[in-house]
Formats: C-alpha cells, sequence, structure tokens
C-alpha cells in the first residue's frame, strides 16, 4: 500500500500501533483518536481490515469466541508500522512546509521597517 494513506487507514493503523485490538474496539478508539469526526461503520471497517490484511500492514493476531460470537483481533505487522511511519513522516513534512510559509506570510503581512509617524517626535 502506498502513501498518502487514506485517514481512515491511517487511523486504523494508528490505533492497532499500540496493542492487538478487535472490530469493536477499533471503531470506538478511531472515533477517539479523530476526536468525534470520523465514525466508521463495521462493513467500512471490515471492508479496510479485509484489504489491510491482503497488504500486508496487518495481520490476525488471534481469534476468541465471546458470549457465542467470534470474536477477531488484528494487531500492526512490521510492513505496517514501517507504512505508518512513512506516512507520519510524509505528513510532518507537509505540516512544517505549511508552516513555514504561513510564517512568512505573517513577516510579509507587517511593516519590515517602523517609521517615525508625524507629531510624535
Amino acid at each position: 500500500m502506498d502513501t498518502p494513506l487514506r485517514e481512515p487507514t491511517f487511523l486504523i493503523l494508528t490505533a492497532l500501533a499500540v496493542e492487538p485490538m478487535h472490530g469493536y474496539g477499533l471503531i470506538r478508539e478511531v472515533a477517539v483518536l479523530s476526536e468525534g469526526r470520523l465514525s466508521l461503520r463495521p462493513g467500512t471497517l471490515y471492508g479496510a481490515l479485509d484489504r489491510l490484511v491482503d497488504g500486508g500492514l496487518v495481520h490476525i493476531d488471534r481469534e476468541e469466541t465471546v458470549d457465542g460470537r467470534l470474536r477477531r483481533y488484528y494487531r500492526l505487522s512490521p510492513t505496517g508500522a514501517t507504512a505508518l511511519h512513512a506516512e507520519t513522516r510524509r505528513m510532518r513534512h507537509n505540516v512544517d512546509v505549511a508552516t513555514a510559509r504561513l510564517r512568512k506570510r505573517g513577516r510579509a503581512a507587517r511593516p519590515s521597517v517602523l517609521r517615525p509617524v508625524e507629531g510624535l517626535t
């Protein structure tokens, strides 16, 4: 999988960077990480997880049965960790460039030389 990663994918990988998680846990964690901006539906999440597993970025960690239902846990693979690191570097670079440009814009908007105001000298 190439960068840039789409935001849901980035947040799923970010959630899995700490520990293996099951689907519902991932849905909650992505909501927390995005400060509520992103709410994954189960179909969207499991489609993304299938693609991430197929792409080698995520592995199935284990399966267990809870209340008669199968709960599958996913974990970030070494390839997924590399992709997440690459994406964070790319995003950090973009933020640094934008921040520098905004600083330059702010300096350009201010007068560079202070001139005396008539009647105050």
